[in-house]
């Protein structure tokens, strides 16, 4: 069976970086801190450009960025409708109210019209998604938080290398927000073998703050001057994430050829040859974007047919996301103006195995014969 993230094929082809690197900090004895964190951060800085603060996962970074915003209960937040949970589940988890924008339909990135429609005097500021590997429209964003005085969170939990040309340059994601954060979730184009996350910021009064926050509010020992929580990435997984980050560029020049392929066979090949039920959409790339593809991901016309053809070929696939946030559960109670878009993509949305370990040939051989 093809795996959907290939990380037994990873971790083969590092397999004498990463052990060597195990073992060094095991022996060591240091297993919180110390310098494979420290030598971690700063190469994580000097690969963003920004000045990078590690914790102990992606959702960590993101509450710890309100809380260094100093989020109150009863403060809005714009969020997108069609994503992961976290950002929406920080907010509450801090007494702040979510509010749920809409997404473009073909990049499937936050609108900044519906982000418009929803700013209120209650609105303090905007999460922004890097959804599936690409970075959102921060230009316009941009615009509507300094219109409004509003903060943005970079959330680029799925990005950690894409890139934006912005102004003529190009601009790396985790530098787009106030705070920019990221996920090191095993499964992420850079991820380690458990749970972690990052904060990155250019301003030092925030990075004490950041620093702080994740260490029970505490700049040292026993002193501690605010509220916070413990929220640290290990030296374990500091090591494994930084064999990674290496061979980090030379992967996703593979993930971004693999989608390549994809396309061509997908619009090229099977829109070509099969029945108007069956016809799918790549997610829209914006020109200005380099994507991790950190899913490959389709909008299907009839995704359950799409779906039986899948299980046919024996290709696995995945289904991002099949709910809006606003009608999960637990956020019934907030419930708001629908997001059609957002709705959409619930109903259509599949990705594929896009890894740079993925034989993309291989499903795309299945698939011809399917």
């Amino acid at each position: 069976m093809i795996p959907f993230v290939n990380l037994v094929g990873q971790r083969d082809a590092y397999r004498q970086e990463l052990e060597k690197v195990e073992k060094e900090v095991l022996d060591s004895g240091c297993f919180i801190g110390g310098p494979q964190v420290k030598n971690l951060e700063k190469e994580l800085s000097d690969y963003t450009g920004r000045s990078a603060i590690t914790c102990g996962s992606g959702t960590d970074a993101l509450t710890i960025a309100l809380m260094t915003l100093d989020l109150r209960p009863g403060d809005e937040v714009i969020v997108p409708d069609f994503t992961f949970i976290a950002p929406a589940e920080s907010v509450a988890f801090l007494g702040g109210i979510p509010k749920f924008a809409d997404i473009d339909l073909k990049t499937l990135q936050i609108d900044p019209a519906s982000v418009q429609g929803l700013v209120s005097e209650k609105t303090r500021g905007i999460i922004a998604v890097d959804l599936f590997g690409q970075c959102a429209p921060f230009e316009k964003l941009r615009e509507i938080a300094q219109k409004h005085s509003l903060w943005i969170i970079e959330d680029a939990a799925q990005a950690f290398g894409a890139t934006r040309v912005v102004a003529g340059q190009i601009q790396k994601a985790c530098t787009f927000g106030d705070i920019s954060i990221t996920s090191f979730y095993p499964t992420k184009p850079l991820g380690c073998y458990g749970d972690g996350g990052a904060l990155f910021v250019s301003d030092y009064q925030l990075e004490e703050k950041i620093r702080m926050i994740a260490n029970h509010g505490s700049p040292g020992h026993y002193d501690h001057q605010i509220l916070g929580m413990n929220s640290r990435l290990d030296a374990l997984q500091a090591g494994i994430l930084r064999v990674k980050l290496s061979h980090l560029d030379a992967e996703l020049k593979i993930r971004e050829e693999n989608a390549r392929k994809y396309d061509r066979f997908f619009l090229d090949v099977w829109n070509n040859t099969r029945g108007s039920d069956l016809q799918v959409t790549p997610q829209a790339l914006d020109s200005r974007n380099f994507s991790t593809y950190a899913q490959y991901t389709l909008l299907a016309q009839n995704r359950e047919a799409f779906i039986a053809l899948l299980k046919q070929a024996d290709v696995p696939f995945c289904i991002h996301y099949p709910e809006t946030l606003q009608n999960q559960p637990c956020f019934r109670g907030l419930q708001q103006a629908p997001s059609p878009n957002a709705k959409k993509a619930t109903q259509m949305a599949i990705s594929l195995p896009v890894c740079a370990f993925t034989d993309v040939d291989q499903i795309i051989s299945r698939l011809v014969r399917a």
